[in-house]
């Protein structure tokens, strides 16, 4: 099962998600995409390292090609987040066709785990013209939450840590 989570900056998104995966009984797996990069995000790292203890995580970084990663059995796996990894495919590693990229590397790792779930963020809803590459970003991105939305069994909007159901049905977990 895939499941996207989506909403905006510090709407809860990472707390729904880990309580999906972690009640979920199955081991779990965050999958880490945000490079290291300067103050913030080694804040915003520790910050979910944090969130997380105690919790029964294996964490695995992996920044760009997460259709190559190899998962325990039976995993559910918190991917964390689609806007590092589109930002990381598109600037780190030049990939030409990042969107198709990327929805290949999902349905590669949605098979290899029995529920995986996507934190995503929504871009370019504030108006504004940015420079071209920061469109260019906000345009794949969205191609890319389309993408996985389409695919998805479940899509959650997170609102001030409300999860609003978008498609399919609400978790038990979340009552």
């Amino acid at each position: 099962m895939t499941i996207l989570i989506t909403g905006g900056s510090k709407s809860g998104k990472s707390h729904i998600a880990e309580t999906i995966v972690t009640a979920s009984g199955l081991p779990c797996v965050y999958l880490a995409t945000m490079m290291p990069f300067g103050e913030e995000a080694h804040a915003a790292i520790a910050r979910h390292r944090a969130m997380r203890e105690g919790k029964g995580f294996v964490t695995l970084e992996q920044y760009t090609d997460i259709g190559t990663l190899d998962l325990p059995k039976g995993s559910a796996v918190l991917l964390e987040c689609m806007g590092n990894l589109c930002a990381n495919e598109m600037f780190s590693a030049h990939t030409p066709r990042p969107v198709q990229k990327i929805l290949t590397d999902v349905k590669t790792l949605s098979r290899r785990c029995d529920l995986l779930v996507i934190v995503t963020n929504q871009v370019g809803e504030d108006g504004v013209l940015y420079a071209p590459e920061t469109m260019r970003y906000i345009k794949n991105l969205g191609e890319i939450n389309w993408g996985i939305a389409q695919e998805a069994e479940m899509v959650i909007e997170t609102v001030f840590g409300i999860p609003v159901m978008m498609k399919g049905e609400k978790p038990p977990c979340l009552y």
